[in-house]
């Protein structure tokens, strides 16, 4: 069975910044016919759950409240690689948007919830690693 790094929050753990989670039909309908590995590259960077919000401005993942938490999403970004790693895997579903996992569309960093292009921490060392991105919306497509 193929293997595909899921992001946790889409699989209906609670570990978003808000402590909630957004669980995605389409991706917990794909179970039967892939292995899905969670993961959350903020958790896995060290931050807790709840979190302070955070969003990329300009090349740092900052907090609302100005702390500079790039470290944790490098971090989270390379540990998350190593799981799609040893798995084998060559696809990830991850969630829109956000700082870590947002695929061509993310928060702009003014903590206004207006978005941008651009692409998240986790997203940005997956395409360079040569790991496929989908997000929750295109889960639907595969088949």
């Amino acid at each position: 069975m193929e293997k595909i790094i899921v992001s946790k929050c889409l699989l209906g753990y609670p570990c978003r910044y808000d402590g909630k989670s957004v669980p995605c039909k389409e991706v917990m309908d794909l179970q039967d016919r892939y292995e899905l590995i969670p993961v959350c590259p903020e958790e896995l960077g060290g931050l807790p759950t709840p979190r302070i919000p955070a969003e990329i401005v300009g090349d740092k993942v900052l907090r609302a409240d100005g702390a500079d938490v790039t470290g944790e999403y490098i971090l989270g970004a390379k540990l998350a690689y190593t799981y799609a790693a040893e798995n084998g895997c060559t696809l990830a579903i991850l969630k829109s948007k956000s700082p870590s996992c947002g695929k061509g569309i993310v928060y702009n960093g003014t903590f206004t919830k207006t978005l941008t292009k651009g692409d998240g921490i986790t997203v940005q060392l997956f395409e360079r690693k040569g790991i496929n991105i989908i997000d929750e919306k295109e889960a639907g497509n595969l088949k």
